[in-house]
């Protein structure tokens, strides 16, 4: 196909520029997009603008054919949906074939979560008197007081930590920015980092950094380091279950639900920009469903 080398340029610039999306969502529609130009070249399709319906329906079946998840088709049908309605916009194509298209329904997964007892043991493992533990513990208090993302939580500034007001600057996905308040535990061990851990971290290396978390080497942390410093803490608390980032941050959404805040501030919160990407929290424990029933059902007690 001679137009495919030319528009995937001109779709990574569309991504990059105007979308402001990360290298990681770059990367997936690049993907998904070199799975339907090989696709074209297996059926002998010359350009996109010969891409119909029909096509698209033998897409969609060669997919099924990979054996692959609701989920994965579609994200991919959402990807060329998008790459599509660039085209149009470029006036490459006439229409859109992958407008009409209905996404497959995929079944929504209730997000896990931590409880109370194994969040005390995570808080419990960190020497805070040691620099890495003092940065270990800010990390952990900061994923669970405000839900960031973990690209969020690396990207964190020192200047982006207000302890005047009790909020964070925190720059999102699209390079979207929201201010997020934090709580005075999450206050107590960013000020013990930033007052004595992060000093001594950052002494390790002649090259001055603005990043609020530093590796052992005093250089920015990751967020490759960030997961293996959960690893290593599920590993001392002894805990059965896996944590990862996210997992802290379903449980800041989840928690602040079960304790009565309004979804739409929790929305705001976690910086999702729609509400049904909130909405997937509003499940509940069965220990909240009980005490909330034996609080409010008139014949629940004696």
């Amino acid at each position: 196909m001679e137009d495919y080398a030319v528009n995937q340029k001109d779709f990574v610039e569309y991504l990059q520029i105007e979308k402001n999306a990360s290298p990681y969502t770059i990367k997936y529609y690049l993907n998904d997009l070199e799975t339907l130009h090989l696709f074209l070249q297996r059926e002998n399709v010359e350009s996109f603008q010969e891409v119909d319906h029909h096509v698209v329906r033998l897409f969609l079946a060669y997919l099924y054919e990979q054996k692959l998840s609701r989920r994965t088709v579609s994200r991919q049908i959402s990807s060329l949906r998008s790459f599509y309605r660039f085209l149009e916009r470029q006036g490459n194509v006439s229409n859109n074939p992958f407008q009409q298209i209905n996404l497959p329904k995929t079944s929504k997964t209730i997000p896990g979560f931590l409880y109370t007892e194994e969040l005390d043991k995570l808080f419990a493992v960190n020497d805070v008197t040691d620099p890495l533990g003092q940065r270990n513990q800010a990390i952990l208090e900061t994923l669970y007081a405000t839900g960031i993302r973990v690209s969020e939580c690396v990207g964190l500034q020192l200047h982006d930590v207000d302890f005047a007001i009790g909020t964070m600057l925190v720059t999102g996905k699209g390079r979207k920015e929201r201010y997020v308040p934090f709580g005075s535990y999450a206050e107590m061990a960013l000020e013990t980092y930033i007052q004595d851990g992060r000093g001594k971290l950052a002494g390790k290396t002649s090259q001055p950094t603005n990043d609020l978390f530093l590796n052992f080497r005093g250089q920015p942390l990751t967020a490759r380091g960030i997961r293996m410093i959960l690893d290593k803490m599920v590993e001392k608390a002894a805990l059965t279950v896996h944590v990862h980032p996210h997992k802290l941050r379903h449980t800041f959404a989840t928690h602040m639900l079960n304790e009565g805040a309004d979804l739409r501030t929790v929305q705001e919160l976690l910086g999702h920009e729609n509400l049904s990407s909130t909405q997937i929290y509003t499940h509940v424990t069965k220990d909240h469903l009980r005490s909330v029933y034996l609080k409010a059902h008139p014949r629940a007690n004696d």
